[in-house]
């Protein structure tokens, strides 16, 4: 038998502070884009996420609104989608308890971003960072959620909601989770450090000067892409050209993505020119679409009462999909449910 489901797109993003270009582009954008497009969508500021490395609970509460802000700057609409953070809805937490006992513990030790974030002394890293992929199992499929808006290197927690789904069917012997497609599409679903395109551009790196910041104001975008790392050959005129030079590429991608058009659509502009050339206009382009967003997070930073009141409200919308959802997991599973 093959089950139907609503066509769900979810996704979330921690509040670790300090939201680059590369959120904004690689996911943010393309959250706005999707709405009322066939599918419902759910976006949730993952809290929960967050704490599997101490947080500073004032500082948390502080980076969870600022997602929020971005979220609706970035032209998420609350009205349209449902935003909300992940604390607020205990199935969460619900559900991943259920499908820790359906994962195997091989499953877990096998994710890179364990292996990255626990490093050598994985013996005194949190339960939860070893666990976290569970949770992000049950935040996609609490909500039968059909699609997740993924880069490249979140592939393989998806592969894992999809083993866990997948099990869990396959042991109670019903349908009963969606398979969730990957959404892995744009010209810059990855974007590279400034200063070395072998690298993400990271809110972690230590050094300012390898991302752009949603916070950043125009003067700081200029100089950063004016400072950013090239080569001295000329642009070429396709991004088969590029293949080799990854932080010209990445420059090229980063405009693209900006303006709407492909990479040799703004190759075939700069062909022959050198990047004396090309980083004003970059420099140009990156502003006039990152100023707006930046005002309007400022806006909406500076009501935090109306955030809560919309992460509130998403909550509730929220749990009404979620709820049943989890019920009938553990109805599946064998627990009996009060009367």
């Amino acid at each position: 038998m093959t089950t139907s489901f609503t066509k769900r797109i979810f996704s979330g993003i921690q509040p670790s502070g300090g939201l680059t270009l590369g959120n904004y582009l690689g996911a943010l954008k393309r959250f706005a884009e999707y709405q009322g497009k066939g599918a419902e969508t759910i976006y949730c500021v993952v809290d929960l996420h967050a704490i599997t490395v101490w947080q500073d609970p004032e500082k948390l509460k502080h980076n969870t609104r600022e997602v929020a802000a971005a979220f609706l700057a970035s032209g998420v609409d609350p009205e349209v989608s449902i935003l909300f953070n992940q604390s607020q809805v205990p199935q969460h937490a619900e559900l991943a308890w259920l499908f820790n006992t359906v994962a195997r513990v091989g499953w877990m030790y096998r994710m890179t971003q364990f292996k990255d974030k626990a490093g050598k002394n994985s013996e005194n890293s949190s339960l939860g960072l070893l666990a976290y992929p569970s949770l992000m199992a049950a935040d996609i499929l609490a909500y039968h959620a059909t699609a997740v808006p993924v880069g490249e290197d979140q592939k393989q927690h998806l592969e894992l909601t999809r083993d866990i789904a997948a099990k869990f069917n396959h042991d109670y012997g019903q349908e009963f989770f969606p398979i969730t497609e990957p959404l892995i599409e744009g010209t810059a679903t990855r974007v590279m450090s400034l200063r070395d395109g072998s690298k993400k551009m990271s809110k972690s790196d230590p050094s300012d000067a390898t991302r752009i910041n949603l916070t950043d104001d125009a003067d700081a975008i200029a100089q950063k892409i004016r400072k950013a790392r090239t080569d001295a050959d000329p642009l070429p005129g396709t991004m088969e050209g590029l293949k080799d030079r990854p932080e010209a590429k990445n420059l090229v991608n980063i405009y693209a993505a900006l303006s709407g058009e492909t990479g040799d659509q703004v190759l075939s502009r700069f062909e022959g020119q050198g990047f004396g050339v090309f980083k004003p206009a970059l420099a140009e382009v990156a502003v006039e679409a990152l100023a707006p967003i930046t005002r309007r997070m400022t806006d909406f930073m500076a009501d935090p009462a109306e955030i809560d009141r919309i992460l509130g409200r998403g909550a509730g919308q929220a749990q009404a999909i979620a709820e049943p959802i989890v019920e009938r997991t553990k109805e599946i599973m064998g627990m009996i449910r009060s009367r």
